[in-house]
């Protein structure tokens, strides 16, 4: 047993983490006489080690994820989801979500797709809170900074908020709150072809490109903040607003969080960052849900698709989850870090 945790240790924190990565740089930069304990050259450090580590775990998840993804077009998730009932098509909805596009903003069409398709709405809501919040590479890039068990509860509760949001709204019964333009567009049922499997590795590349085209000055963005607070901001300026002296830091992180526009990989440095400093686990992660799932783009794309009732009633059930969650990760960071 000691021997299956050294390997997945090894896993986690060499290949996964890329911890070898930093101590290269760090050696790198001694090499040219520079001292790694200054604080310019540590944010240097800090720097370039996110920015490969997360470029290159974020291409090749992308990769992996994308020709998964050619395996589930729109058609054929319609079709999956038409199959299932109730809870269990909120929950298929859901893990569906994990497959798709990273951030919101690339999640609302394919919600008013289905929504156009005649599938339920609390369904339709489920996978548009699943797929921003929720995917593969959430899981795997947060097992890379964070740890296993921090990364398997993050989706788990993720997947809760999805199948409850989605639940509460297909009993509310909020269809008339739906655009009409929405409800009356209909669908075209088209089959989607069959596609071999160079086709497939085709489009998975021109998939990661694409996203990384898209992604990457977030990543920039979000490195750079986390090297500024990770070697500028003094670690109880954090404590003080993010740490268990403060119990409103879940909703300030929140609340912080709405009005950004990024996806976990441009969000994760940050939280990373913060957490160094001594801010809870529970309030970074609701940093996180809350950037990723109820960004100011993606809100006002979704506005365009419903009426202000059922867009109020979508960010009010978001933002008290991702509360929620925060604050039961504050209470078991003790136990899962």
């Amino acid at each position: 047993m000691q021997i299956l945790k050294t390997i997945w240790d090894i896993f986690q924190n060499q290949i996964l983490g890329m911890r070898w990565l930093s101590d290269l740089i760090g050696s790198m930069l001694s090499a040219f006489g520079l001292d790694t304990a200054n604080r310019w050259v540590g944010s240097i450090q800090f720097f370039i080690y996110d920015v490969i580590k997360i470029v290159v775990l974020l291409c090749v998840l992308i990769f992996i994820i994308s020709y998964i993804q050619s395996y589930f077009p729109p058609e054929r998730s319609k079709k999956i989801l038409g199959r299932f009932h109730g809870i269990g098509a909120n929950s298929v909805a859901a893990l569906l979500g994990t497959v798709t596009p990273f951030c919101s903003c690339s999640s609302i069409p394919l919600f008013i797709g289905f929504t156009s398709a005649g599938l339920p709405l609390g369904v339709t809501f489920s996978f548009l809170v699943s797929s921003p919040m929720v995917d593969l590479g959430s899981l795997i890039l947060l097992m890379s900074i964070f740890g296993t068990k921090v990364a398997i509860l993050y989706v788990i509760f993720g997947l809760i908020i999805a199948v409850v949001g989605g639940t509460i709204i297909e009993k509310m019964r909020m269809e008339k709150y739906v655009e009409s333009f929405i409800l009356s567009a209909g669908s075209v049922d088209i089959e989607s072809p069959e596609l071999t499997k160079k086709e497939r590795l085709v489009y998975a590349k021109e998939q990661t490109l694409s996203t990384f085209k898209k992604v990457f000055p977030y990543i920039l963005i979000g490195v750079g903040i986390g090297a500024f607070i990770h070697n500028w901001i003094p670690e109880e300026w954090v404590v003080s607003l993010l740490g268990s002296n403060n119990p409103f830091g879940v909703i300030l992180a929140t609340v912080i969080g709405v009005p950004m526009y990024a996806d976990i990989f441009g969000t994760i440095p940050i939280a990373e960052a913060l957490l160094a400093k001594g801010a809870q686990l529970g309030t970074m992660l609701a940093f996180m849900m809350g950037v990723t799932t109820l960004s100011l783009p993606s809100l006002i794309m979704l506005r365009k698709a419903v009426k202000p009732k059922l867009l109020a009633l979508f960010i009010a059930i978001c933002t008290i989850g991702i509360i929620v969650v925060g604050y039961i990760f504050n209470t078991l960071q003790a136990l899962i870090i």
